[in-house]
């Protein structure tokens, strides 16, 4: 059984559900110790469109995690994309009481802040602060403590549809699992693909899944703004499939093994072979004319990047420029593409110093599964935490825990 030194996490994607357990270590580090890939059948752009074929898939990740770890599997934080998810800003302001700003008097502004018009159809996912303010003094990132009379408090509010939630909440806990919290996929890759200095200065995180690009910018060591666009990865195999005319599984092995983003770093005279529909023999194509394909559909993805960036104001305040991560973002040429069309400096990421189970999770396509693990690991260790006089957090080994719950509070 599950013991409180144990942390889970289950990423669930529309091309793959991963299920990682994982066990604190005594210096403060986790060692996987389970891990469960499954192929995702039942969900498409984040959305379940086979509840059950979803459910299925879900146990089969867990059985895996389970029967490599030999824990048995009881709660876990689960991620969750979609284009039904969405964001707002909003402020509240309440008086600071005996004068001091205490941790209640930081949860109260933060109740007011979320006094917003919420749909009855969506549910909060996550609170972010983003800032404080104390007596009309602003820049603040944390208040405890602070001598003053009012506190503000300016916060990122993310929801989501609370059906698509619900459905995700059914499969895993059909599948024998309570879900302790959602996350949004962004969030949590960033607690493993940005340095603290990225966080500082001004970031992107863009993680280019399967059916999703989940975008998070991150300013002064705090989201900032955050979105999801309804397309990935699995569109680049469709149009492989239509213009060279294939299966999904074939034009999926074709992007794996011969994919690039960018046609003119390929040599034009490079060949390959598939049998396509119709031939009784493998056809030759040139690698050149599947590097069209795929340039032409990974720019117009960062086209609309590049556009939800404009369009939230933030596009000139990222001079650490774009981290890529996902599944997709491991097509040679992807790099270049991203920064020629987003005009800013561009590196690719993936999870590193890991321990345990890891040789498949060094890949940019489990950086939001290794990214649940920090946010179970965290959030656990900073509930087990004392605090000292006036709820000041003692400062030590777990530092990052309070920074991680200052700036997100999952509902």
């Amino acid at each position: 059984m599950m013991d409180e030194e144990t942390i889970v996490g289950i990423d669930i994607g529309t091309t793959k559900i991963c299920t990682l357990i994982a066990r604190f270590e005594e210096d403060g580090t986790y060692r996987i110790l389970g891990v469960g890939i499954e192929p995702s059948r039942g969900m498409r752009k984040g959305i379940i469109t086979d509840l059950q074929q979803t459910i299925n898939d879900i146990a089969k990740s867990l059985e895996k995690a389970q029967r490599s770890s030999g824990y048995e599997i009881t709660s876990a934080l689960v991620s969750i994309a979609g284009s039904h998810v969405s964001s707002i800003n909003s402020r509240g302001a309440v008086g600071i009481t005996n004068g001091i700003v205490s941790q209640v008097d930081i949860n109260r502004a933060l109740e007011a802040a979320q006094v917003v018009a919420i749909p009855h159809d969506r549910e909060v996912l996550h609170v972010i602060q983003r800032g404080f303010t104390v007596d009309g003094q602003d820049g603040i990132s944390q208040p405890l403590g602070l001598h003053g009379y009012r506190l503000e408090v300016e916060t990122h509010i993310i929801t989501a549809s609370s059906a698509s939630v619900e459905n995700i909440r059914h499969c895993v806990e059909t599948a024998g699992v309570k879900v302790k919290a959602f996350v949004l996929n962004p969030l949590a890759s960033a607690e493993v693909v940005l340095t603290e200095t990225e966080r500082q200065l001004g970031v992107m995180v863009c993680d280019i899944g399967g059916g999703t690009t989940d975008l998070a910018v991150y300013i002064n060591n705090n989201v900032w703004h955050t979105t999801v666009i309804a397309v990935g990865g699995d569109l680049i195999t469709s149009d492989i499939a239509h213009g060279l005319r294939l299966s999904l599984p074939d034009a999926e092995k074709v992007k794996i093994n011969y994919g690039h983003a960018r046609e003119a770093q390929v040599d034009p005279r490079e060949i390959f072979s598939i049998r396509s529909f119709g031939e009784e023999e493998p056809v030759e194509f040139k690698r050149c004319d599947l590097a069209y394909i795929i340039e032409a559909r990974m720019e117009e993805i960062f086209q609309f990047v590049l556009q939800e960036i404009k369009r939230s104001g933030y596009d000139g305040l990222l001079p650490a420029g774009a981290v890529l991560t996902g599944g997709a973002s491991l097509m040679p040429g992807i790099r270049e593409l991203a920064s020629d069309v987003l005009g800013l400096p561009v590196r690719v990421a993936q999870p590193d110093d890991l321990n345990g189970l890891v040789d498949q999770l060094y890949s940019p396509a489990y950086s939001t599964s290794v990214g649940l693990l920090n946010w179970a690991g965290i959030l656990t260790r900073t509930a087990r935490q004392p605090t000292r006089a006036r709820g000041i957090p003692p400062i030590g080994l777990w530092e990052r825990a309070k920074d991680l719950v200052k700036r997100f509070l999952p509902q």
